[in-house]
C-alpha cells in the first residue's frame, strides 16, 4: 500500500474519499467522506507532528532531537498549525531577534540590546 498522494499538484481543495474497502471482511462502502485534517498533511508536517507527540508536546525537546534552534522549531510548529486550519499565536518578537542572532545578522550585543527593550 502507498500513502495518499497529497498534496496533489495544482489542487487547492481537500480531496473527498468515495470508497472504503475492508480487505479482511471484503466489505466495500461507497459514498462521499471527508478526510480529517491529519490525513491531508504533507509528509514533512506529519513527521513533525509525530515527533511532537512522541516528545509529549515539548518544543524544547523537539529542538534537541532535530538539532534546530527554538525559533526554527516554533516556526515549523506554526506552519503545522496553519496546515491543520488553526491560526497560530502571534509571534513573540524575541523569537525574531534570536533568529537574527542565529543567522549572524546581529551581534550578541545588538541582540541583547533589542531583547532588553
Amino acid at each position: 500500500m502507498r500513502p495518499l498522494p497529497l498534496p496533489f499538484p495544482d489542487e487547492t481543495e481537500a480531496p473527498l474519499v468515495t470508497e472504503l474497502r475492508f480487505p479482511t471482511s471484503g466489505t466495500t462502502v461507497r459514498g462521499v467522506f471527508e478526510l480529517n485534517e491529519f490525513a491531508t498533511l504533507t509528509p514533512e508536517n506529519l513527521e513533525f507532528l509525530r515527533l511532537y507527540i512522541r516528545v509529549r508536546g515539548n518544543l524544547k525537546e523537539v529542538e534537541r532531537v532535530l538539532g534546530l534552534s527554538y525559533p526554527t522549531v516554533r516556526s515549523r510548529f506554526d506552519a503545522l498549525l496553519r496546515a491543520m486550519g488553526y491560526e497560530p499565536e502571534a509571534p513573540d518578537p524575541q523569537d525574531e531577534v534570536l533568529s537574527q542572532l542565529e543567522r549572524g545578522e546581529l551581534t550578541p550585543e545588538e541582540a541583547a540590546r533589542k531583547l532588553r527593550r
